[in-house]
């Protein structure tokens, strides 16, 4: 099972990001990589940087797309047991699936999403820092062209706790196939 480490091109990094230390054997991807179908194998995990839940962009979001006074009034929040307004539950998600996506194992080779289920376990509140990893999961060769990819997030605030899983599958191609006769 190798743990990936990966450089990300939002950040221009053109070195492996100093993740730390693992056993098992270690796959660097680089900017403009690619990993097929064929490439990804049960285990692999990567770890995801930190995503910090600012205050205005919660509250924002919250305004925006779900806005019940759990997530935007205080005086409110103050009388539910989380005891302050909690960040939208999607709005958290978002925030680990963006860092996810700066060492994403499919880059170019990513057909489309399939599905995707989120459980939230515990509140995350302004200014938490969410950390997590990535695993493959689940791997099904669909047909020559392309497979199914099932991947899960678990992610954790500074404390420690599992905030939320999430599981996602993806079709990914395969490696192109040299014809016959050529």
């Amino acid at each position: 099972m190798g743990r990936i480490c990966a450089s990300s091109a939002a950040q221009g990094y053109r070195q492996p990001l100093p993740f730390p230390a693992h056993k098992s054997r270690v796959i660097f991807l680089y900017e403009g990589s690619t990993m097929y179908f064929e490439d990804l194998k049960l285990g692999m995990t990567v770890e995801i940087a930190p995503a910090v839940i600012e205050r205005e962009k919660m509250l924002a979001f919250a305004r925006d797309y779900d806005p019940i006074p759990l997530h935007t009034d205080e005086e409110y929040a103050k009388t539910t047991p989380f005891g302050k307004i909690i960040a939208p539950g999607v709005m958290s998600f978002m925030s680990v699936w963006a860092k996810y996506l700066e060492v994403d194992f499919f880059g170019r080779e990513l057909i489309a999403g399939k599905s995707i289920k989120i459980e939230w376990l515990k509140p995350v509140y302004a200014e938490d820092v969410l950390t997590g990893k990535a695993t493959v999961t689940k791997l099904v060769k669909r047909n020559p062209r392309n497979g199914s990819a099932e991947i899960s997030i678990e992610a954790r605030n500074q404390h420690g706790e599992l905030v939320l899983t999430n599981v996602a599958e993806a079709v990914v191609k395969c490696k192109p196939q040299a014809e016959d006769g050529a």
